[in-house]
């Protein structure tokens, strides 16, 4: 009489494995932000780790994500936020009574959002498509517009940017989905 290598002493085993697997894999899951952004921190000293895990613990879906899913998570945070900033300007624009100089820095703010929008759309077509050197190179370009942008207000004296929490937030998430692109090429992932 031929025996199942499968029996029913074997199924406990069996369970015990499945769902040690499982737990282990939402621990891991779980830990994976706080993981992540601490790594993105450590290699960037600009970076706030609080903000990072804060931003990408409210995005959906990132809770069951891996490293890969969170760039693009991240990249996503980032193009809500240049739109939404990009859509903010232009409500601040239609104010009649704006200072001149504050008028100027907005308009040189509105052109520096609005050359971002396409760099960050196809920064996500780059890294869909693991062209990661590519990814890299763009984000770096939206990472310089909210930097320009507040750097233009502090060039008059007693100038105060209306736009300098959107600015930083717009570093910060730059500052993850570029630490997050450089750990995929760190892990082996080839930057083409």
């Amino acid at each position: 009489m031929r025996t199942s290598t499968f029996s029913l002493t074997s199924l406990p085993l069996f369970l015990l494995f499945f769902f040690f697997f499982f737990t282990l894999k939402a621990i891991t899951a779980k830990n994976l932000i706080p993981e992540t952004c601490k790594k993105c921190a450590q290699d960037d000293p600009n970076l706030s780790y609080k903000f990072c895990v804060t931003s990408l613990q409210a995005a959906p879906k990132s809770s069951s994500a891996d490293v890969r899913q969170l760039g693009k998570i991240s990249m996503n945070l980032i193009r809500h936020n240049i739109t939404s900033t990009r859509q903010h300007i232009k409500h601040l624009l239609k104010n009649t009574k704006l200072d001149k100089f504050l008028r100027a820095y907005l308009e040189v703010c509105l052109e520096l959002y609005s050359d971002a929008i396409p760099d960050i759309k196809q920064a996500l077509r780059s890294y869909k498509a693991k062209q990661y050197r590519d990814a890299n190179v763009r984000v770096t370009a939206v990472y310089d517009a909210p930097v320009t942008c507040e750097d233009g207000f502090h060039e008059r004296e007693g100038l105060v940017s209306p736009l300098t929490k959107r600015n930083n937030d717009a570093v910060q998430l730059s500052a993850v989905a570029l630490s997050i692109i450089d750990m995929l090429g760190s892990l082996g992932f080839k930057l083409i």
